[in-house]
């Protein structure tokens, strides 16, 4: 241990001869480590806001989503019709609960477009006829009041609940739980008011990141009663009328293992029953394995880009200490000649290495964890994490790539004949 502490304080004074040399030497690994560190840190980032949104949508669930067909698909299947009629239906709705054992839950959705009004209060909103479980499967937040529940859907209450910007359009100075908004020319009295939602703007593995801030949710059953099972918007300049009864149905399973079969007896359910292929079915896990995959790869690739300046800086180390020994040939012989040993060479200048890119090592950390909070005030749509795996791993690789590129100058200061080193001018 003794000569250890000798050899670390002899290192540190060998190097302090030459700091611009010494300091010029560990900026390669200085960036490197900082490089690393930082695109880790990107891709981290982004590989956890994508999973985050998959997630969100329920590793257990099955999603379908009706569709509007292609020209070339309605014409396929049959004479174009004034009336449009696609998607998802109440019998399929029925018969995915009798045909699928492993349904735990399912949550039906219809979405509306329509303008509310509140006095002299106007918003164009997103009317969604839906049940109690919306709320926990889209992991919404009540800030005010309630959200629906099963009461309200089997007594087909004229109750509703706000979204952040729906409350604050509607109703602007007042609080909204108690009031009335009228929807066509039926009241309805507000509930609740939920919580904002931040929206991402990116888009996941083809997901369409909805605007939540702007629903407003009445129970599924009031629907119906009041738009009828099939809604038809006619639309501005044409005689075109699209019809569909179900936007959604989000189906959870009991467990993980249940996702593959059921998504096969789901597909059976349906698929007989609409050949305009006029449904799409999405399945999180699938995507969530899929993300996870790509932040691998993506990870692996800005790691290994990242690594070549660690490769750079190691060579700038070999390229130093090759430099040293022969600037110190003198000294290595008197060393040899006074009894020190080939290891003992060969330790000192590893030690020397190790303390080289130590320094630099520990410098490129602390500018690594400085330089993703950058990237997030240039972009602040980017999201980086920071991880303790990718210090470690940085750091100890810095270190590794000093004692690797060391290993040939100590060799061959190691084996210098003492008698001709001693002669060296």
């Amino acid at each position: 241990m003794g000569s250890f502490w000798r050899g670390l304080k002899l290192g540190l004074k060998s190097l302090m001869l030459h700091k611009l040399r010494s300091g010029l030497t560990a900026l390669g690994l200085i960036f490197g480590v900082a490089a690393v560190i930082t695109m880790l840190a990107v891709g981290e980032g982004a590989s956890r806001d994508a999973q985050a949104r998959i997630e969100q949508l329920g590793a257990t669930n099955i999603i379908l989503r009706s569709v509007k067909p292609t020209e070339e698909m309605q014409a396929a299947t049959g004479r174009p019709t004034m009336i449009l009629n696609y998607g998802l239906t109440y019998p399929d709705y029925e018969r995915i609960l009798e045909t699928v054992p492993t349904i735990k839950r399912v949550l039906p959705i219809r979405e509306i477009r329509k303008q509310v009004r509140s006095r002299e209060h106007a918003f164009d909103a997103h009317i969604v006829g839906t049940t109690a479980d919306f709320a926990e499967f889209s992991h919404l937040q009540i800030e005010k009041g309630r959200f629906l529940e099963k009461s309200d859907n089997d007594q087909f209450r004229n109750y509703c609940v706000l979204a952040h910007s729906a409350a604050e359009g509607l109703f602007p100075y007042q609080d909204p739980i108690g009031q009335r908004i009228t929807v066509g020319n039926t009241p309805y009295m507000v509930i609740g008011v939920n919580a904002e939602q931040v929206r991402s703007t990116k888009d996941t593995n083809g997901l369409i990141n909805q605007d939540f801030n702007r629903d407003i949710y009445i129970p599924l059953n009031t629907c119906r009663v009041r738009f009828g099972e099939r809604i038809i918007d006619f639309r501005s300049g044409g005689m075109i009328a699209e019809e569909t009864q179900l936007s959604q149905i989000t189906i959870q399973v009991n467990t993980i293992d249940d996702v593959a079969p059921s998504v096969a007896a789901i597909q059976g359910a349906y698929e007989p029953f609409h050949p305009k292929k006029d449904v799409q079915i999405t399945v999180p896990y699938d995507l969530l394995e899929q993300a996870r995959r790509a932040a691998r790869q993506f990870t692996i690739i800005l790691g290994t880009i990242a690594s070549i300046s660690l490769l750079v800086g190691g060579i700038g180390i070999m390229n130093i200490m090759l430099a040293t020994v022969t600037e110190r040939t003198r000294e290595i012989g008197i060393r040899r000649a006074l009894g020190a040993k080939q290891r003992d060479i060969i330790n000192q200048f590893l030690i020397e290495c190790v303390v080289l890119s130590g320094i630099g090592g520990l410098i490129g950390v602390v500018l690594g964890l400085g330089l993703p909070r950058v990237v997030v005030y240039l972009y602040p749509d980017y999201k980086t994490i920071v991880t303790l795996q990718s210090i470690v791993l940085a750091f100890g690789v810095s270190v590794g790539v000093g004692v690797l590129f060391g290993i040939y100058p100590a060799r061959r200061a190691a084996l210098m004949d003492p008698i001709e080193a001693l002669r060296h001018e």
